[in-house]
């Protein structure tokens, strides 16, 4: 399958799941909102440039945006993530690593540690940003970072299932100049 068939394939899904079944679910807690739409722009291939990434991102947000009436409060969010994406990935992945050698970014081409951290990092600025843009008014400080820990935890849950269950297969490209 192609990269863009399975990437589209993959836009679709994302949107769907978490308009239909995330956004559908009853509160957990009222810090508490499950997002797991952004992990498309965390799988997105290494070889794309920062401004087709970037582009991609706010495409991806403003879709999500339409169904959720929001009007650019995901496309900013994704927007952000998509554009530090590639500073992250240059300081967690050597220069001769695995970007060159693989397609996309997963467990099995950065690692558990590099990974995890690559997930951490971008979830942690896609839901403070968020939830910034959300809050826009200065109450409680302590109710922002409540909110950001709580639905970073409960985010970070969703793309270690999402990791688990629908494991990527990498293959290693040898001839790679």
């Amino acid at each position: 399958m192609s990269e863009l068939l399975k990437n589209t394939i993959r836009f679709i899904l994302f949107i769907l799941v978490q308009v239909f079944i995330l956004f559908k679910m009853p509160p957990l807690h009222r810090f508490v909102a499950p997002y797991l739409y952004y992990l498309f722009i965390l799988w997105l291939p290494f070889s794309l440039s920062r401004m087709s990434i970037t582009f991609i991102g706010f495409f991806f947000g403003l879709c999500l945006d339409y169904f959720t009436k929001t009007p650019g409060l995901h496309a900013a969010a994704c927007t952000l993530i998509a554009y530090v994406r590639p500073f992250v990935i240059g300081l967690l992945i050597s220069q001769e690593g695995a970007d060159k050698n693989y397609v996309s970014p997963s467990i099995v081409s950065m690692g558990w540690a590099p990974y995890a951290t690559y997930v951490l990092v971008l979830t942690l600025l896609h839901h403070s940003y968020l939830v910034l843009l959300q809050w826009m008014g200065f109450g409680s400080f302590v109710f922002f970072l409540g909110k950001v820990i709580a639905s970073t935890a409960v985010s970070l849950l969703l793309v270690l299932l999402t990791e688990l269950l629908f494991f990527r297969k990498q293959k290693f490209r040898t001839n790679t100049i």
